[in-house]
């Protein structure tokens, strides 16, 4: 596994900033850079599961392993969802994505980290920088 790490100074509160990553509405714009369609379904709690699924219903799913309110998300992927069903010991089998949000004087700058195969990491170089655009767009919304 390989960690990419990317980051992005937006000109919102980390409150507003948090609201653009995990609103249901917002999430789906920000990730559809990825896979048009992606959408995510959880309770959004820490310990509880997460499905990120694309348009198909397939995907993967995970733990939301540490939750802090407009501060910090992280995922511990566990495997994919094929045919509804959850396959443990997928490639991104223990994988960590974390969103960090440090707010200083109403700005906050986001870094996003994924861990990933070799095989992805040109894919999130390109999609990942386009993604937090999107998030600093919403963010800055008035």
């Amino acid at each position: 596994m390989k960690t990419l790490t990317f980051e992005i100074k937006i000109d919102a509160p980390a409150a507003k900033v948090w609201q653009a990553l995990w609103n249901d509405k917002n999430y789906r714009e920000w990730t559809a850079v990825f896979m048009k369609g992606s959408h995510a379904v959880s309770d959004w709690e820490e310990g509880s599961s997460i499905k990120f699924l694309g348009p198909s219903g397939e995907g993967m799913y995970s733990k939301i392993e540490r939750k802090i309110v407009n501060k910090q998300m992280t995922f511990r992927h566990l495997g994919s969802v094929q045919d509804g069903k959850e396959i443990p010991n997928s490639e991104w089998t223990d994988s960590i994505e974390e969103y960090v949000l440090e707010e200083k004087n109403g700005k906050t700058t986001l870094k996003a980290s994924v861990q990933t195969l070799e095989n992805y990491a040109e894919m999130f170089n390109e999609a990942f920088p386009e993604a937090l655009k999107i998030v600093k767009k919403i963010s800055e919304k008035p």
